[in-house]
């Protein structure tokens, strides 16, 4: 990415959160265009209180957990669009500045067997910085302290092991912590992870294997083995081309993917030998969207709209068995 558009991921961004925090956009819109027969709205959000769809996790009745970016909120999307805020997260003190975003940042999420959700937190303070924990009916705590001057972005389950994998855009590091907490373990370090001036390392799953990472600055997907003493392998890079890639998802048990385009206000289909096509545009109702889960032939994809300012929205979109396309026989729901 060049020092231009590295300025410009920085100001827009920066204006996208003033924007999110003093609540000055208008409310929830209907899209400027339909989407396809294949892809439909789950619902439009509301800029005014904040519901920007920073990551996204399901639940088993279809429902879509969410971290709202900017407004610290847990939120839970039922399968009829309505939206249930689960908790707010304690605001920083006065002053606190988060590396790269500036505000404070709820990040990527997971969800175990039992409900319980793990989220990421980052305000640029020592005291909440790091891995949450939010069991059914309780109340969010922090079960372990991440370093204050990075951004703990992306979040994956290892549900083998019960180990969480932590994606840091700005030190460009993967941590590892179990589901019980404790002190993290810097798990994998490298060139590959690193910025280039605004966010490096940032999705992550756990995937036959190996922890998968997006590099949003090189535009690419990253795969590292975990080798049988649980340590990090060499890295390998596996697309390229990609640049203002956020979360990602697999599309089944093989190595083909989904990956949001954010700025682009894109969803690309990554295949195993690396090569990409574009699957969804703002066409199809993207707003800079910034993830994705995917349940069976259907892809739910969460739009934080950071720079349109338009309409923060969560699609469904119907793909192929293997896969490969979108598809444009699925009926309109």
């Amino acid at each position: 990415m060049t020092a231009t558009v590295q300025g410009k991921w920085a100001g827009l961004l920066a204006a996208a959160v003033a924007a999110a925090l003093a609540a000055t956009a208008a409310g929830p819109a209907s899209a400027s265009t339909a989407p396809r027969p294949d892809v439909r709205f789950v619902s439009h959000l509301n800029m005014d209180d904040g519901q920007r769809p920073e990551n996204i996790t399901l639940e088993p009745d279809g429902s879509a957990d969410v971290t709202f970016a900017y407004s610290r909120q847990l939120a839970r999307i039922t399968p009829d669009g309505r939206v249930h805020v689960l908790a707010t997260l304690p605001a920083p003190p006065a002053g606190a500045v988060t590396p790269a975003l500036t505000s404070p940042f709820l990040g990527g999420i997971v969800r175990t067997e039992d409900g319980t959700l793990y989220f990421l937190y980052a305000t640029g303070t020592s005291e909440l910085t790091g891995l949450w924990r939010l069991r059914p009916g309780g109340t969010p705590e922090r079960i372990a302290a991440l370093p204050a001057d990075g951004l703990p972005n992306g979040l994956a389950l290892d549900s083998g092991s019960g180990l969480l994998y932590v994606a840091d855009s700005v030190l460009g590091t993967v941590w590892r912590v179990p589901t019980t907490g404790g002190t993290p373990t810097k798990w994998a370090v490298a060139p590959e992870l690193a910025s280039t001036g605004f966010l490096g390392a940032n999705g992550i799953k756990i995937h036959n294997g190996a922890a998968w990472v997006t590099n949003l600055d090189k535009g690419t997907v990253l795969r590292i083995p975990i080798t049988r003493q649980g340590t990090a392998g060499a890295v390998e890079t596996r697309a390229t081309d990609l640049v203002n890639i956020d979360d990602f998802a697999f599309t089944g048990a093989g190595d083909t993917l989904l990956a949001a385009i954010n700025a682009d206000n894109e969803v690309a289909l990554v295949r195993p030998d690396g090569t990409h096509t574009i699957a969804l545009t703002s066409a199809d109702g993207l707003e800079n969207p910034t993830s994705l889960a995917v349940r069976g032939s259907t892809a739910y994809i969460a739009s934080g709209a950071y720079f349109t300012n338009a309409d923060p929205n969560l699609l469904a979109a119907r793909f192929t068995s293997g896969g490969t396309s979108i598809d444009s026989k699925a009926g309109h729901r």
